[in-house]
């Protein structure tokens, strides 16, 4: 017989599960690909969710799909995330 404790801790470890956390797993575990072969350390879950924080989760997924469509990666992704990359866009549409 099973101790209850075991699916409780179980069944709480999934319900934490949201989309924007599989997100940001899943931009870890194709950055950290990349940063390991060139001998960088791993980015963890805390630093990714403290550089993603003021993104909010349905650019998130456009930012998958620009990064996932690009030839590399982890270069689309940091250019995508720089804020200087995009001050031009916003005054274009501002005056147009």
């Amino acid at each position: 017989m099973r101790h209850i404790g075991i699916s409780m801790r179980q069944t709480r470890a999934r319900m934490r599960q949201t989309e924007r956390g599989e997100l940001m797993k899943y931009f870890c575990d194709r950055l950290n690909a990349t940063r390991v072969r060139d001998g960088y350390p791993h980015i963890t879950m805390g630093r990714m969710g403290k550089i993603l924080e003021q993104i909010p989760t349905k650019d998130l997924y456009y930012l998958k799909r620009v990064c996932d469509d690009a030839k590399n990666f982890s270069k689309k992704f940091w250019w995508e995330l720089d804020p200087k990359n995009h001050e031009g866009v916003e005054q274009k549409n501002a005056k147009g």
